[in-house]
């Protein structure tokens, strides 16, 4: 039987090696790919693309010198602009916009030659800056929209190899250091990785079939849940078969009384997982929209190869993958007392005083949200500077007074004379110029009196969306403000259903009602005080200028998702001790006596793989990372170790109500004396 399924597993990796190798191919990191999907600025970037030659690629170039731009200075600039307009073909004439100051002067560069294909547009911001050069104190910076993107898909194109080696260079660490054996580790880790070549393949299958966008970030996360929950789901399997192992003499025997003792629990921590993923498919967002297949993708081919594969290459190498410390049979550990067991001893002795000791912490942890940054501007999102970033701070500097990135207005060509003269007459308009026509529809270009993503500027776009019935505005202010507005909407919509799903799946798997709102709610606690230690560091400490607007959203669906995969490893075991006679007390701390180790294990790696995106050159990623990695810390080592566990003991029965082990079981009825039969003598 293990021969036939690793058999199966080599012709499925064949199936899905041509798919896997394409996914990067359908990877898309524009701006329409993240916005919401029914806002304004999503509707001008879809009507942009059926305008004469498509979507515009817009740049601004940016001519500076400290001590004032001079004749030569400004002759180098008209030259270089020349050469780019002759050698590309433009949507109008350039025409340079100097500073008051004299020490800039940018010229606007657009045109419709890469229409939607990202390669082109990234090729032509390449030969722009090829042309575009300085030198002897004269700076030349290209940035824009244009040369936005195509640094940032730069960065996410050069994510996919560094995330994965780190990813599985921290994996295999821990694994070496928690199973102390020169063999073992490479078991679960070759499976993670086979898992992850395969979820790459069923992905690009989504994205073909049914157009699930895949993103940069979602390729990255899914890798990460791939590694970092397939690897709990071995530690747990694992560590259930080492159990087994001393009491059954044939391996297989072993890894089939292990998978009936912790399959539920994988089970329903996948299913948990991958329900509260799937509840991000009700977001606006597209690009969190997306995440949410792509995430549960990972985790679901993490379970079947951690259920399906590892067992038979476990079972196939036997007894000696676990060298040097070979579980024999019929041997018994050495009995020592373990960290868990002294945590679960002063939980039990005074839990009240440790649960109210907790719950303080956390509250106090969860007061740094207050500290939050304002919203991340895309000039921000990087963790190093590009030549974009440096671009846009000159002009920031240069043009204090007005916006240096256009707004963008489309409207029904039969009113665009009406629109052109009612944009400008709108408080917080500098200028405005008609552009391209074509398929109903007419372009303006507008520029604000106010700096890109100002208070100011914001106004005037909520100032034309009011006014102007019927047209769109969009434009890279617009676009992140519309990012701002729907996150927050999102977290309205998506959270309640994030909790319903999983409050559903924990009552069916404890048949309760009190341990699963137990669980729910710890869960939310930790994910507060995660964001609260965001909250503190992010500016203090890693000088962030803005927080993500969709980091609240995405780091409680993961810390909830994962977080109650803890909950569940605990919970069950107790809930097993309990049917097997415990009182409740002992078996919640034999629960933690006999998991704690492994759910300490497990949430080591799944915060380490997490941490990985720290080291990542993208702001939000980076949030995000250490805003999980946090969160599944505290929830490991605080939070099931003291919390929950002294919420059982203080609970007692009641934390299984209204369920049958609620109630006390009933005494044993003593068995009834015969009767005596009088025997008459004759």
């Amino acid at each position: 039987m293990p021969w036939l399924v690793l058999g199966l597993w080599i012709a499925v990796l064949a199936i899905a090696s041509p798919f896997a190798s394409q996914l990067a191919d359908v990877q898309r990191d524009r701006a329409v790919d993240y916005l919401p999907v029914n806002a304004d600025s999503t509707q001008v970037a879809e009507i942009q693309d059926r305008l004469p030659g498509g979507e515009a690629t817009e740049m601004v170039v940016v001519y500076h010198r400290d001590g004032g731009l001079t004749a030569a200075d400004k002759a180098t600039a008209a030259e270089q602009i020349d050469r780019i307009a002759g050698a590309h073909t433009l949507t109008g004439t350039p025409q340079g916009v100097p500073s008051k100051d004299g020490t800039t002067v940018m010229y606007p560069v657009a045109s419709t030659e890469p229409g939607q294909d990202e390669d082109a547009r990234d090729a032509l911001v390449g030969d722009v800056r090829d042309v575009a050069k300085g030198g002897d104190g004269l700076s030349v910076e290209v940035g824009g929209e244009a040369a936005l993107l195509t640094d940032s898909r730069e960065v996410y194109q050069s994510l996919d190899g560094p995330l994965l080696y780190t990813t599985v260079a921290v994996v295999a660490l821990l694994l070496i250091i928690i199973y102390r054996s020169p063999f073992l580790w490479l078991v679960p880790l070759a499976v993670a990785g086979v898992a992850n070549y395969l979820s790459m393949a069923v992905a690009y299958g989504l994205n073909r079939w049914f157009d699930t966008p895949v993103s940069g970030a979602g390729s990255g996360i899914m890798t990460i849940l791939v590694f970092g929950a397939g690897t709990d789901y071995a530690l747990l399997l694992v560590s259930r078969y080492r159990e087994e192992l001393r009491r059954i003499e044939r391996p297989y025997d072993a890894m089939v009384a292990a998978l009936r003792g912790c399959g539920p629990a994988v089970l329903a921590s996948s299913g948990t997982v991958a329900a509260g993923l799937l509840c991000l498919l009700a977001a606006d967002l597209n690009s969190t929209r997306g995440m949410g297949p792509l995430g549960t993708v990972g985790v679901l081919c993490a379970l079947a190869a951690m259920l399906i594969l590892l067992p038979a290459i476990l079972v196939l190498l036997g007894r000696r993958v676990f060298w040097p410390l070979v579980p024999r049979y019929g041997s018994t550990p050495k009995a020592r007392r373990s960290l868990f067991t002294a945590m679960g001893s002063s939980a039990g002795r005074r839990p009240l005083a440790v649960l109210a000791g907790g719950l303080v912490l956390l509250g106090a942890l969860a007061l740094g949200t207050l500290n939050l940054p304002g919203s991340l501007k895309q000039q921000d999102s990087f963790t190093s500077k590009p030549d974009s970033v440096a671009a846009m701070e000159t002009l920031a500097a240069a043009f204090p007074e007005r916006g240096t990135r256009p707004l963008t207005v489309v409207t029904p060509t039969g009113r665009a004379d009406a629109t052109l003269t009612e944009v400008r007459q709108t408080r917080g308009v500098d200028s405005a110029e008609r552009g391209r026509s074509g398929d109903g529809w007419t372009e303006l270009a507008v520029i604000a009196d106010s700096p890109p993503q100002s208070a100011g500027e914001t106004a005037t776009i909520e100032s034309l969306r009011d006014r102007l019935d019927g047209s769109y505005v969009g434009g890279t202010s617009a676009e992140q403000l519309d990012l701002k507005d729907t996150s927050g909407r999102d977290r309205m919509v998506v959270v309640p259903i994030v909790l319903l799903s999983v409050l559903l799946i924990l009552v069916a798997l404890l048949r309760s009602l009190v341990a699963p709102l137990l669980l729910v709610a710890a869960v939310v606690a930790v994910w507060g005080a995660a964001l609260g230690i965001g909250g503190l560091v992010f500016g203090p400490v890693f000088g962030f200028e803005g927080t993500d607007p969709g980091l609240g959203l995405l780091s409680f669906v993961f810390l909830v998702a994962l977080g109650v995969d803890y909950g569940i490893f605990l919970m069950h075991r107790m809930r097993e001790e309990c049917l097997n006679g415990a009182e409740p007390v002992a078996a919640a701390l034999t629960a933690l006596r006999t998991t704690g180790g492994v759910i300490a294990s497990a949430g080591l790696v799944l915060a380490a793989t997490f941490a990985v995106l720290t080291n990542m050159p993208l702001v939000q990623l980076v949030e995000l990372g250490f805003v999980i990695a946090v969160g599944v810390l505290l929830d490991t080592f605080l939070v099931r170790t003291y919390l929950v566990t002294s919420a059982s003991v203080a609970l007692g029965r009641r934390v299984w109500w209204p369920g049958r082990l609620s109630r006390a079981p009933e005494p044993p009825v003593p068995p009834k004396e015969p009767e005596r039969v009088a025997v008459s003598a004759h």
